[in-house]
């Protein structure tokens, strides 16, 4: 069953999120794959692998992850224009990882951790460069199969070490840009710097819901067992929508 939702869920989400940016825009890949479409499968599995005590730790942690994914996205954006995709990325998987550990070492009440992943969407939207119209795509047949393996292969991979690396660093690692750096990636080899930077505001707009989430399962995993992932959801959604209407009324 695990393994099922290892290959299967979070590159359906990814897929269906791409689908969604090539008729919405790429801020919307970037958006709906913040919401989280990779970090909660993640914690699912973790949660149905090591328990309920074990991924309320790890959930906890992942809002501090939420930080380096802001800064991922701010690297990623900046980097692009100079380099291409693949030292664009490793720049940014670099640096992201380098305080992942960091933070790992250094756990937070869950209240203080949601509000450094607040503030470092904040923070990461108004250090992006600014906006640029990117120019139309012709996308071959194998994109969306690529976005879905590169996904499926990242989730394994991290998964597979989650009882070995311990709550901690599980859950600052469970928000690691795999779907982030998916649909990054081929925007940025399909359209450039421009590309990558829609792609990647859209992920930090989606950094409010994913925070609800991680904060929602941290504090109620415990006490009501997996329908804590069932209101994470809800409560993700709700700020999304609230979130998208805000934005739509400035």
């Amino acid at each position: 069953m695990t393994l099922l939702l290892k290959l299967v869920l979070a590159p359906l989400l990814v897929v269906g999120s791409s689908l969604a940016g090539r008729r919405w825009g790429l801020g919307v890949t970037g958006l709906l794959v913040a919401m989280p479409v990779v970090a909660g499968p993640i914690l699912l599995i973790t949660y149905l692998e090591h328990g309920a005590a074990f991924v309320a730790r790890a959930a906890s942690a992942s809002l501090l992850g939420l930080v380096s994914l802001a800064v991922f996205a701010v690297m990623f954006a900046r980097v692009s224009r100079t380099r291409g995709w693949i030292g664009t990325l490793l720049v940014g998987w670099l640096a992201c990882l380098a305080l992942d550990l960091a933070l790992s070492f250094a756990p937070v009440p869950v209240w203080v951790a949601l509000g450094l992943a607040l503030a470092a969407a904040w923070a990461g939207i108004r250090l992006l460069p600014e906006p640029r119209e990117a120019g139309p795509v012709t996308l071959p047949w194998w994109d969306l199969p690529a976005r879905a393996v590169a996904t499926a292969g990242l989730v394994v991979a991290l998964t597979a070490t989650a009882g070995r690396l311990g709550p901690d660093l599980t859950g600052v690692l469970a928000p690691f840009p795999t779907g982030t750096s998916v649909v990054a990636v081929f925007a940025h080899a399909q359209g450039g710097p421009p590309a990558a930077a829609a792609t990647v505001r859209g992920v930090l707009r989606g950094l409010g819901g994913f925070s609800a989430f991680c904060f929602l399962v941290a504090v109620l995993v415990e006490p009501i067992g997996g329908w804590a992932f069932v209101v994470a959801v809800a409560g993700t959604v709700v700020w999304q929508f609230a979130d998208s209407c805000r934005s739509f009324g400035k």
